[in-house]
């Protein structure tokens, strides 16, 4: 059986003729047809694998997904093979994957997209377990996905409608401090004795430390943000009374 792709010449054809041409001619129209040396179906697992150890969770691999399903992989096994494929490739990178597989290998036994499904698929991070750890210190439920605990720590945060977290205060006796990136929804900020900072994809918040602050989602919003812990000595955290209700209300 020869694959027949035209995605190369439909996108690059005129930009980068001879990549168009090796994309469908030499890697699909050739590599992918040698089905005397492996099958589709072999073929689609290991392409699957290896977009995954890369991260490359993205139309590409939706594709691939698409195509692995075509070629005989069932929910079970593509369920097995991330499940595997997680332990060397990255647990992140296996919550990505699945995310993608669910929606691929959805068989109508499954409620459409509701809106925390929606969120997650807006970013290139997960949003992660339930962040249980740290419940008492918000309202709302929030949820943690560890990004990078090496060199520096970075984790994605992600609140529901209406969740923040209380007052707080990053210590130090040198360094330390926070910065926060937002990557999906709507949000606030704020420091003590200062106005509300609406938050939005891109924004970049500088948190010094022996600040009181909040921040969290929107009352009508999902939001996620990268909080990256800026390295100090002798850090902690000073965990303080939860946002007024009434402030919290006001806000547009």
């Amino acid at each position: 059986m020869v694959v027949k792709q035209t995605a190369g010449r439909d996108s690059l054809g005129e930009f980068a003729p001879k990549f168009a041409e090796l994309n469908d001619d030499v890697l699909f129209g050739e590599v992918w047809s040698r089905e005397d040396k492996l099958s589709l179906r072999d073929r689609s697992l290991v392409t699957i694998t290896a977009l995954m150890a890369q991260g490359l969770v993205d139309s590409s691999f939706q594709y691939h997904l698409m195509t692995a399903k075509k070629n005989g992989i069932t929910k079970t096994e593509i369920a097995e093979i991330l499940t595997h494929a997680a332990f060397y490739a990255g647990w992140p990178k296996a919550w990505a994957a699945f995310r993608m597989a669910k929606e691929v290998w959805n068989d109508g036994s499954e409620p459409a997209a509701d809106a925390k499904t929606l969120h997650e698929k807006s970013m290139v991070f997960p949003i992660g377990e339930p962040n249980d750890a740290y419940a008492k210190f918000f309202v709302g439920q929030s949820y943690l996905a560890p990004i990078s605990t090496n060199q520096v720590g970075i984790f994605n945060v992600t609140f529901e409608p209406g969740c923040r977290n209380n007052w707080h205060i990053h210590h130090a006796t040198s360094g330390g401090g926070q910065i926060l990136i937002c990557v999906s929804g709507r949000g606030y900020y704020q420091e003590w004795g200062k106005p509300v900072q609406d938050l939005h994809p891109g924004d970049v918040v500088n948190i010094p430390t022996d600040v009181k602050h909040w921040h969290g989602a929107a009352h009508d919003c999902w939001f996620s943000h990268l909080a990256v812990e800026v390295p100090g000595t002798d850090s902690s955290n000073e965990w303080l009374e939860p946002v007024d209700d009434e402030l919290y209300s006001a806000l547009k």
